[in-house]
C-alpha cells in the first residue's frame, strides 16, 4: 500500500458501513474499511446480534432431541456455523472489490483528514477524501459492587456463544434485550429469574402489552422480580450471588450465570475524536446533523454510534442518506423517516409501530382502541395450525379520520405482519381498508379483517 490516501475512508464494518463501501468501490472510488477484529466482518448484527439471537430463538422454538444441555450445544454449534459463513460471505463481498481494501486494526483519528490504524506492532497512517465512523455500540455494565468483577458475569455477547446451558440464569433488566434472552432461555431448560427496579418488563409499551407479554413469559417458566434494587453481586461455589431490595426487604438469588441487559452505549472510546474535531454528544453519541453529518462537514456517522435507534434497518437507512450526499442529489436526510417499527423475538414475537395508546392519549387525539386475544381471533387459522394461540392484537385508530395512530401485535408472524401496518401507516391506508382488504387464507394477515371489525374497547 504505497498510496494511503481514499476517497472514503469507513470505521466500522457494520451493516450501513459495508453497503456504503461496497457502492462506492464498485464505482471505482478507493476505499479503506477499517475493522478491529477479524471476528466481527460483517458487523455486530450478523456476529453478535440479530442473526445468533434470532437462530438461538429458532432453535429453542424448535427443540431437537436429546436433553436441554445437548439441545442448547447443538443451538450454538449450528448459529456459530451460521454466523461463521456470513462472516465470510461480508468480507469477500468487500474483498472482491478491486478498489476496496479491508484493514484490520484499531483506528484513531490523528487530525480532521488521517486515520492511524494500529494492529500489534503494524501501523497505517491513512488519508480520506470521506470518512464514515461506523463503530455501532457496546453493552453497559452498571456500576453494582461486584458485578464487573464476577467470574459469572455474561454480557449478550457472552451468552450467544456460551457452550454450556445455565441451569439458573439471573437478568438484570427487564427491558426488551432481557425479556428476549429470558424466553430464549427458558425455552431452552434455564430456570430464569429477571430482576428489574422498574414497576414492570418494557416500560414503553402500554400496560396491557406488557402485562400480556410478562404473562406469556411466566407461563413459560420465566420469574419476574419487579421493583428490585440490586446492591451486590459476589462469587459462590459454582455460582454467583445476588443480593437485592424489594418491598422494603433484602433478598439473596443463587444462579450460575448474571446477564447484564441493560443498555448499550455509543463505541467512541479510543477513536481520538477531540482531534478530528468531532463533537459527541452528552450521551456519548457522535454528533450529528439530518444529512448525517458531524461537526465536520467530511465525516459522517452512521449506525448505533449516531444515537439514533439501534437497529440494521436504520443502519442501512443512514447508509442511504449518506449515499444520496455522496452520489445523489443530497435531498435525503433522517427526517423522511416515518413510522419504524420493531419487533422483540420473544416466543410469541411482540412487533409495534406507530403511537401507542398512552402516547396518543397523552397528545390528545381522539381515540379508539379495538384488540382481540390471538386465541379469540375465529378468522385467523394459521395460529391454530402452527400451535401459537397466545397473544394479543392490538390497534390504535384516530376516530374521526379512521388513519390507524399504531398497533402492537403480540402473535405468531407478528415480525412479518408490523411490515404491512407499517406501509399502511406512511400511506395513510385507513383502518377500514385495512379491515375490508383481500388477503390469503390461512394466514396471520387475516385477522386484521376481524380484529378492525370488533367494536373499540376504549375510547378517548
Amino acid at each position: 500500500m504505497e498510496d494511503m490516501h481514499f476517497d472514503l475512508l469507513v470505521i466500522g464494518f457494520g451493516k450501513g458501513g459495508k453497503t456504503l463501501a461496497a457502492s462506492l468501490g464498485r464505482l471505482g472510488k478507493r476505499v479503506a474499511m477499517i475493522e478491529q477484529s477479524a471476528a466481527m466482518y460483517g458487523g455486530t448484527c450478523i456476529n453478535i446480534g440479530c442473526v445468533p439471537t434470532k437462530a438461538l430463538v429458532h432453535h429453542a422454538e424448535n427443540p431437537g432431541l436429546g436433553t436441554p444441555a445437548e439441545r442448547h450445544r447443538t443451538a450454538v454449534d449450528a448459529t456459530r456455523a451460521l454466523t461463521t459463513k456470513l462472516r465470510d460471505a461480508n468480507f469477500a463481498n468487500l474483498d472482491t472489490i478491486d478498489s476496496v481494501t479491508v484493514i484490520t486494526g484499531r483506528a484513531e483519528f490523528l487530525d480532521p483528514k488521517t486515520v492511524r490504524v494500529t494492529a500489534g506492532d503494524d501501523v497505517l497512517d491513512l488519508a480520506a477524501d470521506t470518512i464514515v465512523i461506523n463503530t455501532g455500540a457496546t453493552p453497559t455494565i452498571a456500576p453494582i459492587p461486584g458485578l464487573a468483577d464476577s467470574d459469572h458475569l455474561l454480557t449478550s455477547t457472552d451468552l450467544i456463544d456460551l457452550d454450556h446451558l445455565p441451569k439458573r440464569l439471573a437478568i438484570l433488566g427487564g427491558g426488551y434485550v432481557g425479556v428476549e434472552f429470558a424466553s430464549i432461555y427458558a425455552q431452552f431448560g434455564s430456570a430464569v429469574t429477571v430482576l428489574d427496579s422498574a414497576r414492570r418488563a418494557m416500560p414503553r409499551e402500554d400496560d396491557d402489552i406488557a402485562e400480556a407479554a410478562t404473562d406469556i413469559l411466566r407461563g413459560a417458566g420465566v420469574e419476574f422480580v419487579f421493583g428490585a434494587h440490586v446492591t451486590q453481586v459476589r462469587d459462590i461455589d459454582n455460582g454467583v450471588e445476588i443480593t437485592y431490595e424489594a418491598g422494603g426487604t433484602t433478598h439473596t438469588l443463587a444462579a450460575d450465570e448474571v446477564l447484564a441487559a441493560t443498555r448499550r452505549r455509543p463505541a467512541t472510546e479510543g477513536l481520538g475524536l477531540d482531534r478530528a474535531g468531532v463533537r459527541t454528544t452528552a450521551s456519548g453519541a457522535v454528533e450529528v446533523d439530518e444529512f448525517l453529518r458531524t461537526s465536520q462537514q467530511h465525516i459522517f456517522a452512521i449506525g448505533d454510534v449516531n444515537g439514533g435507534p439501534q437497529f440494521t434497518y436504520i443502519s442501512l437507512d443512514d447508509y442511504r442518506v449518506v449515499a444520496d450526499q455522496l452520489l445523489g442529489t443530497g435531498v435525503r436526510s433522517t427526517k423522511d423517516r416515518k413510522f419504524v417499527p420493531y419487533t422483540v423475538f420473544m416466543t410469541p414475537a411482540l412487533s409495534r409501530v406507530g403511537l401507542t395508546e398512552r402516547e396518543a392519549v397523552d397528545r390528545g387525539l381522539p381515540v379508539k382502541v379495538v384488540e382481540k386475544p390471538v386465541a379469540d381471533i375465529a378468522g385467523m387459522p394459521r395460529a391454530k395450525i402452527v400451535g401459537e394461540t397466545r397473544g394479543l392484537m392490538k390497534f390504535v385508530v384516530d376516530r374521526e379520520t379512521d388513519r390507524v395512530l399504531g398497533a402492537a401485535l403480540l402473535s405468531v408472524d407478528s415480525q412479518e405482519l408490523i411490515n404491512t401496518l407499517t406501509l399502511a401507516l406512511r400511506h395513510d391506508v385507513t383502518a377500514s381498508e385495512l379491515r375490508d382488504a383481500v388477503y390469503t387464507h390461512p394466514s396471520s394477515t387475516e385477522a386484521f379483517n376481524e380484529v378492525l371489525s370488533t367494536p373499540p374497547v376504549r375510547t378517548a
